[in-house]
């Protein structure tokens, strides 16, 4: 396999770990953080695979910041990504729960999520930051992870990051009370539950984050009907002896408008003291019960995001083996036992997606991007393990499934890498 270099500019090149090519496979998105922790990029670009050409997709006006881009797997081109307050001060500048989601199409942008921060609140808008917008498989709506400014002011430690979804049922416009609050283009409502005191040994969770859609049509139930909308993601329980234990969850979703409306025993919206509440229809379940192994727990590093194959019928994840190596794991959204799907000697290094073909899935190993087969667990390396370590932050497959992105650091800049997979 040819490996190609994409970017050779003296500055940073981040790739958001999913959603990153264009349908077409020609562009690859990105943004000029100086490094994945500070957010002052003020440009999302994208680099053409082919030719290198690198265009401005948008420029962040009056002081504001912006990165993490993702772009809609279904055409018209559509990207998304995270923006920073405009003419931020001492009292209103970026934070978790002060940033909302752009969308660019056409070279028009426009807010994904409508913000009202002032009671009463309205159904559909949030109450603070949105972050790692993912679209859908087929381009309808997406996903995000949360936190929010009005528990933030009411109590800190009740700012608990959750998983949103955004809806195509807006626009939302609420009545505007601060001069911080606007209208987004789609209805948003929270999907997950937590509590900042979670019972030990329970399923509570305070942390719902590292979200994947399920399947590119859902996935199939036991009795063979299809859930037609689900996401999977992690949540932080508490083992008996007060240790944080990521678990994985899912929650299947509603298909109709009015089941996305319809609020269950608290309000959608939220109140001054409580966060916004999921549909009535919307219930969380826990998939593993990692309490009793010897590393209990879903993988804390690296940082990944739980991965659903095409079809739906495997969730992949990083855990470590009773040797507390890192492997690939895969369960059914159903539940029951999890599959160790690798048995290597090193820890797997990075973030992960499937190949488009639901056959093999990318990663780093060894210092290597690899493929690794979906059924065995072989290990194909596509690079050489003569240089620097690819970045551990995204691993994405084209659209064709023919080639795979990745960054990796070239004289103290990061860069865009591809290669082909040979399938």
């Amino acid at each position: 396999m040819v490996t190609k270099q994409l970017t050779f500019s003296p500055r940073n090149h981040q790739l958001t770990n999913t959603n990153v090519w264009t349908p077409d496979g020609l562009w690859l998105a990105f943004d000029v953080r100086p490094s994945g922790a500070s957010f002052t990029s003020q440009t999302v670009e994208r680099v053409n695979v082919e030719t290198g050409a690198v265009e401005v997709i948008y420029q962040a006006p009056a002081g504001a910041h912006v990165g993490v881009v993702t772009v809609n797997p279904q055409l018209p081109e559509r990207y998304v990504f995270i923006h920073g307050p405009e003419n931020p001060d001492a009292g209103w500048q970026y934070d978790f729960h002060h940033r909302r989601g752009v969308v660019v199409e056409g070279g028009s942008a426009g807010n994904l999520d409508a913000m009202d921060i002032t009671a009463p609140f309205t159904p559909g808008a949030l109450r603070g930051g949105s972050h790692v917008h993912v679209w859908s498989p087929d381009g309808s709506r997406l996903s995000f992870t949360y936190n929010d400014h009005v528990m933030h002011e009411f109590n800190p430690a009740e700012d608990l990051r959750n998983v949103g979804v955004a809806l195509p049922f807006g626009p939302v416009t609420p009545v505007k009370q601060h001069p911080r609050e606007y209208d987004g283009s789609h209805y948003c409502v929270l999907v997950s539950r937590t509590t900042s005191a979670p019972r030990p040994g329970t399923d509570e969770i305070n942390r719902a984050y590292e979200e994947g859609w399920v399947g590119e049509q859902g996935y199939r139930r036991a009795d063979g009907s299809q859930q037609r909308w689900a996401l999977a993601f992690i949540g932080d329980t508490r083992a008996d002896n007060g240790e944080k234990v990521p678990e994985l969850f899912i929650v299947d979703l509603p298909e109709s408008e009015a089941e996305w409306r319809q609020a269950g025993a608290e309000p959608l919206e939220g109140t001054e003291t409580t966060l916004p509440a999921p549909p009535a229809s919307v219930k969380q379940r826990r998939l593993t019960f990692t309490h009793q192994r010897r590393f209990p727990g879903l993988a804390q590093q690296p940082r990944h995001w739980v991965r659903s194959s095409p079809d739906g019928s495997q969730l992949a994840f990083l855990m470590k083996d009773d040797g507390g190596v890192v492997q690939m794991w895969l369960i059914s959204p159903q539940g029951g036992e999890p599959r160790q799907l690798t048995h290597g000697a090193s820890d797997i290094q990075s973030a992960f997606n499937w190949h488009p073909s639901g056959k093999a899935l990318g990663f780093v190993v060894e210092n290597c991007v690899v493929l690794c087969d979906a059924q065995s667990g072989k290990i194909t390396p596509l690079t050489a393990a003569d240089g620097e370590c690819p970045s551990a932050d995204a691993i994405v497959f084209s659209p064709d499934g023919a080639s795979i992105a990745w960054m990796q650091d070239v004289d103290g800049y990061r860069q865009l890498f591809t290669t082909g997979t040979g399938r």
